[in-house]
């Protein structure tokens, strides 16, 4: 074998379909777009239109509500925290931080604040600073001889009117 003689397997390459070359190709005349109008053209923009009938999408009601004030933690479970202290990334013995977090690649981003969750199991001694922090998942910091303080996250700044 020579790399002259590489070559791609059979049907791997397709040729680009050439319309609007007569009639015995298929595709000849209206190329495959059907007759005239709105979609025979490019830059078709109709997904949501049903012929001047209401769409679909206009005759529900709206429902819900979406509170643009609501805290988005990132959740953080024991088993994590446990995996990073096994693997060096976490010092046991400073304190536990968001910071601490996201330098020890454990979060990605700090986002409004960090929740602790209880899954998983956690053998270290730590002190979690958080924004919050589930029943269970105290109760194991503290089985463990570790404590958690939970600190409100800093209220985003309101425009003076």
């Amino acid at each position: 074998m020579k790399l002259n003689q590489i070559t791609d397997k059979a049907g791997a390459r397709k040729e680009r379909m050439r319309v609007g070359r007569g009639i015995g190709s298929g595709k000849g005349k209206t190329c495959g777009r059907g007759g005239k109008g709105q979609t025979a053209r490019s830059g078709v923009a109709i997904k949501g239109f049903e012929g001047g009938q209401m769409p679909l999408h206009r005759r529900l009601p709206k429902r819900g509500f979406k509170n643009v004030m609501r805290a988005d933690y990132a959740e953080i479970n024991l088993s994590r925290l446990q995996e990073a202290v096994d693997a060096n990334k976490l010092d046991a013995k400073a304190t536990v931080d968001v910071d601490a977090l996201v330098k020890a690649g454990v979060l990605r981003r700090a986002k409004d604040g960090v929740r602790l969750l209880g899954n998983g199991e956690l053998k270290t001694k730590l002190h979690l600073i958080v924004a919050g922090a589930s029943k269970s998942a105290i109760a194991a910091v503290e089985k463990a001889g570790g404590k958690v303080e939970i600190v409100a996250p800093a209220a985003p700044a309101a425009a003076d009117a």
